[in-house]
């Protein structure tokens, strides 16, 4: 009896030690394979047959990104008026959403990912209208403290050829406000732009990158060169959504500043206590996709003062990126 014991006990440990073997393996080989589609593959492009497909289908034109293989369709909420602290904010300063497509590395599929721009009361709709079309939710979050109207972003993510997917897409939009069919026009131009308002030059030389002018706002988008992110089989760079960005609206003596800052797990911390170094406010922390490796997280962040002061903030949590092997000690 005791040898039979013996024995079922062993047989069990060395079964439950294969399973743990042939699970860490796995892993591993997971990791690995993501390695090596990152470091040997460059994405497909797509043909311009599928862009004016997505177009079509859409509604809407975009841009494509060469260097990144990446389709970008902009959906802007020209219907809100929004305030934060009761002043008014323009929706190019961050509550224009978008959607974007690529190919996975191996070209056998593409990949969607989008962020979409939300009042509370169409939060749950929209879950029900992507679900029903086939794609998925990955996140659903604040960007902002004290705006009006309460505004929440949702991310969807699917796979599949790069028309079906705007068709699943388009779909799943189509009776919400987001769908560029049921937006209103964006108004008239500006009579002073983010360039006549800011002294980019200086802003510029503070951050160490070049801002887009969007409107009366500036803008800087910063991808995160220094990572290679899978997810679904795609590399995730800048233009579908892993980059950091500053947003500036105002004037140069009082702005504001609203963003975000992509953050491996480690990151986190040095950049919360970073930014509240330099008095800006952290307003979420949380993921934007799913089966992401490295996992990434995602940080926004408001601050209001004059504009350089604001810019050196930025530039400051940038700074805590990228600084292999640190983490918070004990």
């Amino acid at each position: 009896m005791e040898n039979k014991s013996l024995s079922s006990f062993s047989r069990r440990t060395l079964l439950k030690a294969g399973t743990f073997l042939f699970g860490a393996t796995m892993l591993n080989f997971k990791s690995a394979d993501a390695a090596f589609l990152a470091k040997d593959k460059k994405t497909p492009a797509l043909t311009a047959e599928e862009i004016a497909a997505i177009e079509a289908v859409i509604g809407r034109k975009g841009t494509y990104k060469d260097a990144e293989a990446v389709y970008t369709v902009p959906l802007p909420r020209n219907d809100l008026k929004v305030t934060v602290k009761a002043e008014p904010v323009p929706i190019a300063f961050g509550f224009g959403g978008w959607v974007s497509i690529k190919r996975t590395l191996d070209g056998k599929s593409a990949v969607l990912m989008s962020d979409a721009v939300l009042l509370e009361e169409e939060v749950n709709p929209l879950i029900s209208a992507v679900h029903a079309n086939g794609l998925e939710i990955s996140a659903i979050h604040n960007h902002f403290f004290y705006e009006s109207p309460r505004i929440f972003y949702m991310h969807i993510h699917g796979v599949g050829s790069p028309e079906e997917l705007a068709k699943k897409y388009a779909a799943a939009i189509s009776a919400s406000k987001i769908s560029p069919k049921n937006q209103s026009p964006a108004g008239a131009p500006p009579l002073k732009t983010g360039k006549d308002i800011f002294d980019v030059a200086q802003l510029n030389a503070v951050v160490k990158y070049e801002a887009a002018i969007n409107g009366p706002t500036i803008k800087y988008t910063i991808g995160r060169n220094d990572l290679k992110v899978i997810a679904m089989g795609a590399e995730i760079t800048a233009s579908i959504g892993l980059n950091s960005w500053a947003s500036f609206t105002g004037t140069s003596e009082n702005a504001y500043i609203a963003g975000d800052i992509a953050m491996l797990e480690h990151e986190v911390n040095a950049v919360v206590r970073s930014l509240r170094a330099n008095n800006i406010e952290v307003v979420a922390l949380h993921n934007h996709m799913l089966g992401d490796s490295p996992r990434m997280i995602f940080l926004h962040y408001l601050g209001k003062g004059p504009a350089v002061q604001l810019a050196t903030a930025f530039r400051a949590a940038l700074d805590q990126l990228g600084r292999k092997g640190e983490r918070m000690s004990h």
